[in-house]
């Protein structure tokens, strides 16, 4: 990087050489000015307000203009017989803590480079002490014709300065405050806190210029002689909130879609207002798992809008109690059956002895029937002869 300015830090009584070099480089896309007539390019010529001649720019000096516009010339010998010390030096005046400098305060940013390997070992001492310390070092120096105010800071293994504005250069702010006395409720720093714990942190390093690439996008496409269709324009509302509430409802919505949050997905469009999930009790959690089985898992899904939606991990588990009612129904009708079976078993067992009794008695019967007839026939016979 090229320096744009050679000095010293002056540490006490230790000097060192540094060079000064810009930290910031600038991506705007600069446009040129044309005569839409014929595509001319424009320039600014400096001008002789009393010749009306153009002059270069070894003719052009400086000066003060006076109140009356009276022009004072104020040469660069002029300005070298100032007593400025700090023309070629930054002078370190004092250490403070970071936050005692207010941001608006701050201005370009440099990087600090030692200059030669002397002042190697000071500007690692200066660089360590400052990171250590956790503070910053308040300097005065001189740049481009005026004495500056400065704030050293150790950025990674180097030392960075940030030109500061003189604190009589800050304005106060009291004509921007609103007017009024404005109320804010809790319902509303809520929802903004919510919003705020929506959008969460970001990576600085993945921010970009999306103008920048849009306005580099035009011109690639322009100079390829293709048609450019206008961009959509965001409803950004025109700044005008007419439902405070509403609109950070939608906005913490509109933040969780497009941050991809849990829930995102579940396409519920539906209106809902933003709440916090309510903590489940460990008792209630404790009888919920003695119903349901182990295998049953409950999930809680958050959608877009804000509503939460339970869904069961395992339908099976609350069907299993019926089942197991219906296996118990259908052992004890088993128990039944089977108690059924044994007393049939057992009434033809009793059947059968009968019977066996029955017919024993018949032959019973029979073969002493027969043995009287027999006795009777000849004892008729007697009779009838």
């Amino acid at each position: 990087m090229r320096s744009i300015w050679n000095g010293a830090i002056s540490f006490g009584l230790v000097s060192i050489p540094i060079k000064l070099v810009n930290a910031t480089e600038n991506h705007s896309i600069s446009f040129r000015q044309i005569h839409l007539a014929d595509g001319g390019r424009i320039r600014y010529r400096k001008v002789c307000e009393l010749d009306e001649e153009e002059v270069s720019g070894g003719e052009i000096g400086k000066a003060y203009e006076d109140a009356d516009g009276t022009m004072i010339p104020i040469t660069d010998e002029d300005l070298a017989q100032l007593p400025l010390p700090t023309a070629k030096t930054i002078e370190i005046v004092a250490f403070v803590p970071a936050d005692r400098i207010d941001p608006l305060q701050m201005d370009a940013a440099y990087y600090l480079s030692a200059n030669g390997v002397p002042a190697a070992k000071p500007y690692t001492l200066l660089r360590e002490a400052l990171r250590r310390s956790n503070r910053v070092a308040v300097a005065k120096y001189a740049l481009r014709g005026r004495e500056r105010l400065g704030m050293l800071r150790v950025v990674d293994d180097v030392i960075a300065m940030h030109g500061l504005l003189w604190p009589d250069e800050i304005r106060a702010p009291q004509d921007a405050a609103p007017d009024g006395d404005i109320t804010v409720r809790d319902a509303e720093l809520d929802l903004a806190d919510a919003l705020m714990d929506t959008l969460g942190e970001v990576d600085m390093d993945s921010l970009h210029d999306d103008y920048r690439e849009a306005v580099e996008e035009l011109v690639a496409a322009k100079a390829a002689g293709e048609t450019v269709l206008p961009a959509e324009p965001e409803d950004t509302g025109d700044g005008k909130v007419i439902d405070l509430i509403a609109a950070l409802e939608n906005s913490v919505r509109a933040a969780r879609k497009s941050r991809n949050v849990e829930g995102a997905g579940d396409g519920d469009s539906g209106m809902a207002d933003v709440h916090p999930l309510k903590k489940t009790s460990s008792k209630t959690s404790g009888k919920t798992a003695q119903t349901t089985t182990g295998t049953a898992k409950k999930t809680t899904h958050r959608t877009p809008t804000g509503k939460t939606v339970t869904r069961s991990g395992s339908s099976t588990a609350k069907k299993s109690a019926p089942k197991s009612t219906g296996a118990k129904k259908s052992t004890s009708t088993a128990k039944k059956s089977a108690g059924s079976a044994g007393s049939r078993t057992t009434a033809k067992k009793s059947a059968t002895k009968t019977a066996t009794k029955t017919a024993t008695k018949k032959r019973t019967s029979s073969s002493s029937g027969g043995t009287t007839a027999k006795k009777t026939a000849p004892s008729r016979k007697r009779t009838s002869a």
